[in-house]
């Protein structure tokens, strides 16, 4: 198995947006929101399609995020 690419550095978290929620690039569109479209059953080209700012990596940079929280490995420094 090759060695995977982090898209990590895509989540910023910044306290004056968002509420420091961890968002995408510095926009305010939440990784939350991004997943909650995904369980709604949208695929990545309707969620590409709806947000034009957002690419395909940014929705990647979602899921693995998610990933590492679900398993308690993610560390989340606020600068």
């Amino acid at each position: 198995m090759s060695e995977a690419v982090s898209r990590l550095d895509r989540i910023t978290v910044d306290p004056s947006i968002c509420h420091g929620a961890p968002a995408i690039r510095g926009m305010r569109l939440r990784v939350q929101d991004v997943l909650e479209l995904l369980a709604s059953g949208m695929t990545y080209d309707e969620i590409l399609t709806d947000y034009d700012e957002l690419e395909r990596d940014d929705i990647l940079a979602v899921l693995e995020f998610a990933a590492l929280d679900s398993a308690g490995r993610l560390q989340r420094l606020v600068a």
